[in-house]
């Protein structure tokens, strides 16, 4: 077993990248961070100005505008930069769209004194969400497929999702951090989120610009992936591009519609939890307070609702998405062991029909069994991100980069549909929003369920798997 392990990031010549594979990984922690920022920021958002659900996930499509706008170009400069020379301009690109929050957060201060509509203020974070985009775009284009390669490629698929399992842990502090700078509030008790949301972005900023003096130093390899559809040989015809590949073009539909389940989720979690959680009894905002030793800070996670009830608060939701992701980490660690021992496409097949069970009983109203698959959504939504990719570009040889960018660019499906998801929520409920990443994850399945078909390629899912 240690053997095989070592061999996992052992290339066909010999050499081990294991150093190489943990500073990559370090990036997936990054646009985790990120991430979790994004995503519990549209009730902040709500709260300031006012806006409806729909309204609110326009800071979604901020954030996978960037993704859509720079998945093609970041494809084209990673195949001739390189890995190392992409990956350095992408946190750079991350470090500018953190500084930016400094001058958006003047804008925001000059609403008060009516020299600039809310609108505008509301604008300009959304152009600093999208940059940040923009640069996340360049890492994920180039560290998804660079994970894949470096090492024995029977362990293409544990190898990116233990890499993204970072990403699950950055997405686990990134709410903390947002409850803590969006939702704070003063000693009168007044939201101070407007004035402070700038500086996680900046300390980002700070972080990014320091790993790309590392990056800038490392021995970062440019490997190519075996090319197994003969794709770069010279005789190669146009009917050999990667559109001709079923399984690569199922990959992009898959991710649109996977990404779009997300983000949905994700961003109205916080409105899920604060409006759709049965009534908690008074005694536990006592034992809150008791657990944390009096200090009140686990108790600020309730606050009055209807009937002298308690009702989660927006602080406590945003602290309770961390929780989310515990589960989403937790099912990134035992879902690389899982795609070692059984084929990665009938693992993303069970995972995605398991979640479209899930998702329907949260539509359905159940109270706290809902509540529960809510968490458990994030568990089994886990090893899709990854696993897609993986199964998307196997087999695409140097062409695995330009493969990558479109699979990438199907990020955008977390700008489209979680408007509608919103949408939904305003004129019925958030339970009964949970109707779209239900269609979402029956594609995914599909996908998954299909893929040993659409790839012809009868040994590969074990191969991509580990066995």
């Amino acid at each position: 077993m240690a053997a095989r392990n070592q061999s996992m990031f052992v290339t066909e010549d010999g050499k081990n990248l294991l150093i190489t594979f943990l500073l990559v990984s370090s990036l997936f922690l990054l646009w985790g961070f990120c991430n979790g920022m994004i995503d519990v920021m549209d009730k902040h958002f709500q709260n300031e100005l006012g806006l409806t659900k729909s309204q609110s996930a326009w800071v979604q499509f901020a954030h996978y505008l960037g993704y859509f706008l720079m998945s093609l170009p970041a494809g084209w400069l990673a195949t001739r930069l390189g890995y190392k020379g992409g990956i350095i301009v992408g946190l750079l690109m991350v470090a500018a769209g953190g500084l930016w929050f400094i001058p958006a957060t003047h804008i925001n201060d000059m609403v008060k004194g009516g020299a600039v509509s809310a609108n505008m203020a509301f604008v300009a974070f959304l152009v600093g969400v999208c940059a940040i985009a923009t640069g996340l775009t360049f890492l994920e284009t180039i560290a998804n497929p660079y994970t894949t390669v470096l090492g024995d490629k029977r362990y293409a698929a544990t190898r990116i999702n233990l890499a993204q399992s970072c990403n699950g842990i950055g997405w686990i502090f990134g709410p903390i951090v947002g409850s803590m700078f969006f939702y704070g509030t003063d000693a009168a008790g007044k939201s101070t989120g407007s004035q402070t949301l700038y500086i996680p972005y900046v300390g980002v900023a700070v972080v990014v610009i320091a790993l790309a003096v590392i990056f800038y130093f490392a021995d970062i390899p440019d490997i190519r992936s075996k090319d197994d559809y003969h794709l770069d040989d010279a005789t190669a015809t146009v009917s050999h591009s990667i559109w001709s590949h079923p399984h690569f073009v199922m990959a992009v539909a898959a991710q649109f519609f996977y990404v779009a389940a997300q983000a949905g989720i994700f961003s109205f979690f916080i409105n899920y939890m604060t409006a759709e959680v049965p009534p908690i009894p008074t005694s536990w905002d006592a034992a809150m307070s008791n657990l944390a030793g009096g200090s009140g800070w686990l108790s600020g996670w309730f606050q009055p609702g209807k009937d002298g009830a308690l009702i989660i608060s927006d602080k406590g939701a945003s602290n309770l998405a961390s929780l989310g992701f515990v589960f989403f980490l937790a099912g990134r660690f035992s879902g690389a062991g899982i795609l070692r021992r059984f084929a990665a496409h009938k693992v993303l097949g069970v995972y995605a029909v398991l979640n479209v069970i899930i998702t329907f009983l949260v539509f359905l109203k159940l109270g706290w069994l809902s509540v529960l698959c809510v968490f458990l959504s994030y568990f089994f939504m886990s090893i899709m991100f990854p696993t897609i990719f993986a199964l998307g570009i196997y087999g695409l040889g140097a062409r695995a980069k330009k493969a990558s960018a479109f699979i990438v660019m199907a990020i955008m499906g977390g700008a489209v549909l979680p408007k509608l998801m919103g949408y939904v929520a305003d004129v019925y409920d958030m339970s009964r929003g949970f109707i779209v990443p239900m269609a979402c994850f029956a594609v995914v399945a599909f996908y998954g369920l299909s893929w040993s078909k659409l790839s012809k390629a009868d040994g590969a899912a074990v191969r991509i798997s580990g066995h």
